[in-house]
């Protein structure tokens, strides 16, 4: 787009601290595990981004984007169309921001400037108008508290087969019995090492859980009433509570939230 490469090898060895591509993404696209020598920004101005690296799962919206350090293998999928903006970050000028995933708060001027850098050369000029939004845009890009959709990964083979599975039936019958008797594990050792392995009581987490997989079906525009089903809440005014407890906004409010904050 904008006439640059899609291919993110073509932003590795570019002679600039920041660069910035962009790609219009279908619904349902993967891009399999891959890693690159400088920083990313994964940040999509509609729809949902998942990703997945060793350290864990985050779902972001359009107000949010992911920070992957450099060299840190990871997985990316799209929930709706995505209009993805990314930014490759040479490591020598990234030394402030975290050395390990996280997301990061996208404010209206910030999503402006990854918008302005996405259509700027890769070469830019460093001393003109173009290299003042790169430096201003690399002072903005700073990570701020914000509800983060994460799952962290726990460091436990054992503990790994159980949140796949959670992962997978997330509105299951997730009690410390049933999670410990899929481990192989008494309650008492589950709970003592999950919170060790992940830094979350198994309540916690499968909450979480439900909550990433709420907000991509959201984002695919099933209704609430379909949503709390399949997630196994009683009724749906039970589920919307859960999430607003969560989030600070109902499920029917999340993305029109999001739209709202980008206009």
């Amino acid at each position: 787009m904008y006439g640059k490469s899609e291919d993110r090898d073509d932003y590795q060895q570019v002679p600039r601290p920041l660069a910035a591509m962009a790609r219009d993404l279908p619904d349902g696209h993967h891009i399999p595990a891959h890693r690159h020598r400088r920083a990313q920004l994964i940040y999509g101005t509609t729809g949902a981004i998942t990703v997945v690296t060793g350290h864990g799962t985050w779902v972001v919206p359009a107000t949010r984007g992911v920070w992957v350090p450099p060299g840190v293998t990871h997985t990316m999928s799209c929930t709706g169309a995505v209009r993805m903006r990314t930014l490759y970050i040479e490591p020598s000028a990234a030394t402030a921001l975290p050395t390990e995933p996280t997301v990061v708060s996208v404010s209206p001027l910030l999503r402006e400037l990854i918008d302005e850098a996405a259509r700027l050369p890769v070469e830019y000029a460093p001393d003109g108008r173009d290299g003042q939004v790169m430096a201003l845009l690399l002072t903005e890009l700073a990570p701020r508290p914000v509800p983060a959709l994460h799952l962290p990964a726990p460091d436990d083979p054992e503990l790994d087969g159980l949140c796949s599975a959670i992962q997978r039936d997330p509105g299951g019958h997730w009690t410390t019995a049933t999670a410990a008797a899929h481990a192989h594990l008494s309650p008492r050792s589950l709970q003592r090492r999950f919170a060790a392995a992940t830094g979350m009581s198994l309540t916690h987490w499968v909450q979480q859980a439900r909550l990433i997989h709420a907000v991509i079906l959201l984002a695919r525009g099933l209704p609430v009433t379909a949503i709390a089903a399949e997630l196994g809440y009683a009724t749906p005014s039970a589920f919307t509570a859960m999430f607003r407890r969560a989030l600070g906004t109902s499920p029917t409010a999340y993305f029109a939230d999001q739209r709202e904050a980008r206009s």
